[in-house]
């Protein structure tokens, strides 16, 4: 038998919630028409209007990076440049997808504070040069939790929404954790978007209960044009469309998504408050999402891995990242927190 022992190296680990399966097994009774003509994906678009209490564009694709990808190269031309941080996931974890997909768009980094563009960075290098020579900045794109767990408040999105207008720029959120910044938040996803000046959101599923599955929400419609187009072009129109669709109806009804989204939060912050009095063990970052960043030895981290621990060390040495998911048990927290403080001993 496979392992199937709960591990914290990712969110992507967790199986499918019950509400979505209940509703891909729904789905699945006798024949839908297809390629998004479907009752389910009509009923999904409609929940997303509703939650965001707002008529959006609503478009669906099997996982991140396409979402990511698709969005941005809605967003500008092939000699544009989209301004992103230098941890974003569209820069060091989409194997060149966005230029691909956008035909050359280049991706800017700007430097972040803990995670987190600011409005002074992204000027900077949209005001770095203005010569026809160098690719035109276009868009920035914001990761919603940050890739090192930090999230953004409504007054930051809000403040790099007016340098983005100042400076004609459309602004994208990859909101692939976006749950659970709506969970520590504890504000609606409206003013978490498009109340705040957000153009295009791409809403994570994957993460937070779903087998595949991201939403692309256009808040800016005149932006949305010909997506679908683009969707299809790309492989993402998926012929039964109501598999891709049919889980969101679950995730959303009852606000499922955000209990989910708070369980791990709440999952995360556990383990950085049972260790946080082991010596030698720091937080990197602060923990406002479903991520925990530490600080360990170099043989506390092999030992962990020896006693069976999956984690991921690409923050740095002696980094270690540990992510809490939909479904994390709390007892395994506790064993996690206990082999922690047993490796740096």
């Amino acid at each position: 038998m496979p392992d199937q022992t709960q591990q914290f190296a990712s969110d992507n680990y967790s199986g499918i919630c019950p509400e979505a399966w209940a509703a891909m097994a729904e789905a699945n009774q006798g024949h839908q028409r297809a390629y998004g003509e479907d009752q389910w994906t009509a009923r999904a678009a409609d929940q997303f209007r509703q939650l965001f209490e707002t008529d959006c564009e609503v478009f669906f694709a099997f996982n991140g990076t396409a979402a990511n990808s698709l969005a941005l190269s809605s967003l500008c031309q092939s000699y544009h440049s989209v301004i992103c941080s230098e941890t974003a996931h569209v820069e060091t974890d989409e194997c060149g997808a966005p230029e691909f997909f956008s035909n050359g768009s280049k991706l800017l980094t700007a430097r972040t504070e803990q995670g987190k563009l600011t409005p002074d960075s992204i000027r900077e290098v949209a005001l770095k040069r203005q010569d026809i020579h160098y690719p035109k900045p276009r868009v920035v794109t914001l990761t919603q939790a940050t890739e090192v767990g930090t999230v953004y408040s409504p007054d930051e999105v809000r403040a790099i929404s007016q340098v983005c207008k100042e400076l004609g720029l459309n602004l994208h959120m990859d909101g692939a954790r976006f749950s659970n910044a709506c969970a520590f938040l504890g504000c609606s996803p409206a003013e978490l978007t498009w109340q705040a000046g957000v153009d295009v959101l791409c809403f994570g599923g994957t993460k937070n209960g779903m087998a595949v599955g991201e939403a692309i929400l256009f808040f800016n419609k005149a932006l949305a044009e010909d997506f679908d187009y683009r969707c299809k072009q790309a492989g993402q129109l998926a012929s039964k469309m109501r598999y891709l669709s049919a889980p969101w109806v679950g995730l959303l009804q009852d606000d499922a998504w955000l209990r989910y989204a708070h369980h791990a939060n709440c999952c995360a912050r556990l383990l950085a408050e049972l260790v946080a009095d082991v010596p030698g063990v720091s937080l990197m970052f602060p923990v406002q999402a479903n991520g925990v960043f530490l600080q360990l030895s170099e043989p506390a981290i092999e030992r962990l891995r020896a006693w069976g621990w999956r984690f991921y060390t690409f923050i740095g040495a002696g980094g270690a990242r540990f992510m809490c998911s939909w479904d994390t048990e709390e007892a395994r927290v506790r064993e996690l927190a206990a082999d922690i403080r047993r490796a740096m001993a």
